[in-house]
């Protein structure tokens, strides 16, 4: 087998590591939680970084009017899938295809990871703006707008007295490496068949 076959190989493995791993965490800090609450987003489900923490945001966020976290949405049937088909495809592409199959898959898992950020960007203004008018606190904006509590894609951001973290974890890095090691692959295989 080639280098650059095996490199794909490793490649189209990387990405399984979203079933051993968190994909991404959301943490909210605030003076009357001295330990932040937080949950981690996983490729199948959320999950507690403390015990109760869930709980305990749902039951804050029922104040303002949020829906409550589900314990399950239809994304955890169809991004498992979708990563054991990727994988398929990247190993039957690491065992029989050439570079030109390297860079396909590449593109091919830009595309879906860029979906699945924009997939979570929308659950999230949903859940932060999509507000109960029945709730029993209402906040506005300084121009009278119904405040939205969305939380950050990615990075930091104040939201009344809280701080809203969101960020990767280690498995949306699996899935990461694995992206980067496909162009690697593809890389390697052009540069060898410009030697051959």
């Amino acid at each position: 087998m080639k280098k650059s076959n095996i490199i794909m190989l490793l490649a189209a493995i990387l990405p399984l590591g979203l079933f051993l791993f968190p994909l991404w965490r959301i943490t909210l800090e605030a003076p009357q939680y001295p330990t932040p609450l937080a949950m981690n987003i996983h490729i199948n489900d959320f999950s507690d970084v403390h015990p109760h923490d869930i709980k305990n945001i749902n039951l804050m966020n029922h104040y303002v009017g949020m829906k409550y976290i589900p314990d399950v949405i239809p994304e955890f049937k169809i991004f498992p899938l979708g990563i054991i088909i990727t994988t398929v495809i990247g190993l039957i592409i690491a065992f029989k295809g050439n570079y030109k199959w390297f860079l396909f898959w590449f593109i091919l898992m830009i595309v879906l990871s860029s979906a699945g950020l924009y997939d979570f960007y929308i659950w999230e203004h949903d859940y932060g703006h999509n507000l109960d008018p029945k709730a029993i606190m209402k906040f506005t904006n300084p121009d009278g707008s119904i405040m939205g509590f969305q939380p950050p894609l990615l990075g930091t951001k104040d939201i009344l007295n809280f701080t809203a973290h969101s960020y990767p974890r280690l498995g949306a890095l699996f899935l990461g490496l694995g992206i980067a090691t496909s162009f690697i692959a593809y890389l390697t295989g052009k540069k060898n068949s410009k030697t051959v």
